[in-house]
C-alpha cells in the first residue's frame, strides 16, 4: 500500500521511480499474486464518515491529495454501510496498471537483502518485510525491530451459506442505499451454540510459535481465539455483538451472538468474515467455522492464518521527515514505521514521497500539521509516542491536538468531532499549498 502510493506521489511529481517488488520471484506467507497493492487481510479501508471519524478524515486529505490508491478503492468500492469496502483483485490490478503504465514508473521485481547505498530510496516493506532486509535494517540500527503476530480471517463462497438461517442487514440499518444496508450476512447463535462455539474455539489446534518467541499482537487484529481467552463474553461485545441487527426468520427471537459476514468482491461471490482472524489450524477452522448457524456447509475461498509482522520503533529511528536518522536518504513508509491499517500505510506512502519530492527539488518542506489526520500519525511515531512501549496504532482523535473549549462526554461527541474534522481539513488545504513540486526538469 504504502510504496504503491509513494511511488505514484513521486511519478506524479515528474520523479523518475523505480518500485523494486520482489514478489511473484518471492512469495510471503499471505500474499497470491504478483501485484502491487494486494490486500492480505480485511477487504475494508473502514469508515469512510470525514466529519465524525478519523480514518475517515484521512479518506479525505488522500483525495485531496490525488491519491492513488484512494481513486482505485472508489472505483472497486462494494457495498457496506457506512464503511468503504473494496473488491480485493479489482482494486490490486488497478492500482498495477495505473503505476506499470506511467511513463515515469518502472517495476523491477526481485528481493532486496541490503539497505541501498546512492539515490533516495523508501522502503515500504509493509507488515511481511522479508528476513534478509529485516537483518539489514537490525544491523543499521543496532537495535531489533519490534514484533507481534498478525491474523487473517477466512473468506467463504456465498453460495454455500445457508440463507434460510442466515439473512443480509446492516448493523442499525446503517446506509443510504439499499445496497449499503445489505451488505453484510448475519448468523444468529442462541445461548447453547454460542457456548459450544467458545468451548470449541478454546479447545481448537493452533498454531505453534517457534521456540523462544512470543506473541504480541495488535489489539485491533487479535485472533478470535486471544479474544475468547479473555473471557467467554468477549465475542459477545466485540465482533459477535448482536445488537442492531433483527433475525428476519424468527423476529421475536434476540439473538445471543451474531456473526457478520461481509461482501469481498463485487459480484458478491465471497464474503469474510468480519473479526474472525485466527490461528488456528486448517483443519480445526474448517470444524469450529461450520458450527456456526448458516456455515454448517461453508466452502473457503482461503482459510485464516497468521504471520509475524515487524516494525520499527519508529521514535527512535526515524527524524520527523520518515528518514533514518543515521542514512537521511532512507526513509520508511507504511506499516513497517509503526501505523496499522491499510489507510494510515498508504497515507505515510504519500508523506514520504512528497517529502522526498521537496528535498529533490531542493525545496523546504515541513511535515503537515499535527491537527491534520496525516500530521497526527506521523507526528505520533516520530516522537509523539513512547519509545519503550511503543505499539501499532491507527489514526484516532486521540492523536490530535485538543480543540479547546468543547464539550465533553457522550452528548458532545458529535461536536467535537466535527470540530476537530472542521481544523483539520483547513490546515490540510494550507499545506497542500505548500507543496506544490517545481516542475519537472
Amino acid at each position: 500500500m504504502a510504496g504503491s502510493e509513494a511511488a505514484w506521489q513521486a511519478a506524479q511529481a515528474g520523479i523518475p521511480v523505480v518500485i523494486h517488488e520482489m514478489r511473484p520471484d518471492v512469495g510471503t506467507f499471505a500474499h497470491h499474486t504478483g501485484n502491487l497493492a494486494e490486500m492480505v487481510c480485511s477487504n475494508s479501508f473502514r469508515s469512510d464518515d470525514d466529519e465524525q471519524n478519523a480514518v475517515g478524515l484521512l479518506h479525505w486529505e488522500m483525495r485531496q491529495a490525488g491519491g492513488l490508491l484512494m481513486e482505485m478503492a472508489d472505483t472497486n468500492a462494494l457495498p457496506a454501510g457506512g464503511a468503504l469496502a473494496v473488491d480485493r483483485d479489482g482494486f490490486a490490478e488497478g492500482v498495477t496498471a495505473r503505476l506499470r503504465n506511467h511513463p515515469k514508473v518502472t517495476v523491477q521485481t526481485g528481493e532486496i537483502t541490503a539497505l541501498p547505498d546512492g539515490g533516495h530510496w523508501i522502503i515500504a516493506t509493509g507488515p511481511l518485510t522479508s528476513g534478509a532486509l529485516a537483518e539489514a535494517i537490525r544491523a543499521e540500527t543496532g537495535t531489533r525491530a519490534l514484533a507481534f503476530f498478525d491474523a487473517i480471517a477466512p473468506i467463504v463462497y456465498a453460495e454455500s451459506i445457508d440463507m434460510e438461517k442466515a439473512w443480509f442487514q446492516s448493523r442499525y440499518d446503517k446506509g443510504e442505499t439499499e445496497a449499503q444496508r445489505t451488505a453484510y450476512l448475519n448468523c444468529p447463535m442462541d445461548r447453547e451454540t454460542y457456548e459450544a462455539f467458545i468451548d470449541a474455539l478454546l479447545a481448537a489446534d493452533k498454531t505453534e510459535f517457534h521456540e523462544g518467541e512470543t506473541a504480541e499482537y495488535f489489539d485491533g487484529c487479535l485472533p478470535i481465539e486471544v479474544m475468547a481467552e479473555r473471557g467467554r463474553e468477549t465475542l459477545r461485545h466485540g465482533p459477535m455483538k448482536p445488537v442492531g441487527l433483527t433475525n428476519p426468520h424468527q423476529p421475536d427471537v434476540k439473538p445471543h451472538a451474531v456473526v457478520q459476514l461481509r461482501r469481498d468482491n463485487a459480484l458478491g461471490t465471497l464474503f469474510n468474515i468480519v473479526g474472525f482472524q485466527t490461528k488456528m489450524k486448517y483443519g480445526a477452522q474448517s470444524d469450529v467455522f461450520r458450527m456456526i448457524p448458516g456455515l454448517e456447509n461453508a466452502r473457503f475461498a482461503r482459510l485464516g492464518g497468521i504471520h509475524r509482522n515487524t516494525f520499527l520503533n519508529s521514535p527512535t529511528l526515524l527524524d520527523g521527515q520518515l528518514r533514518l536518522k543515521s542514512r537521511p536518504l532512507i526513509r520508511f513508509a507504511g506499516q513497517i514505521t509503526g501505523v496499522e491499517g491499510y489507510v494510515e500505510s498508504a497515507a505515510m506512502g504519500l508523506l514520504a514521497a512528497r517529502l522526498a519530492v521537496a528535498e529533490i527539488q531542493g525545496r523546504a518542506l515541513p511535515a503537515p500539521p499535527p491537527e491534520t489526520a496525516t500530521g497526527a500519525l506521523v507526528s505520533h511515531i516520530t516522537g509523539g509516542a513512547e519509545a519503550k512501549t511503543f505499539q501499532p496504532m491507527n489514526v484516532n482523535f486521540g492523536l490530535f491536538p485538543p480543540v479547546e473549549g468543547l464539550k465533553s462526554g457522550r452528548r458532545g461527541r458529535r461536536d467535537r468531532y466535527k470540530a476537530y474534522t472542521d481544523r483539520a481539513k483547513a490546515a490540510w488545504r494550507d499545506w497542500l499549498t505548500l507543496d506544490v513540486a517545481a516542475p519537472p526538469r
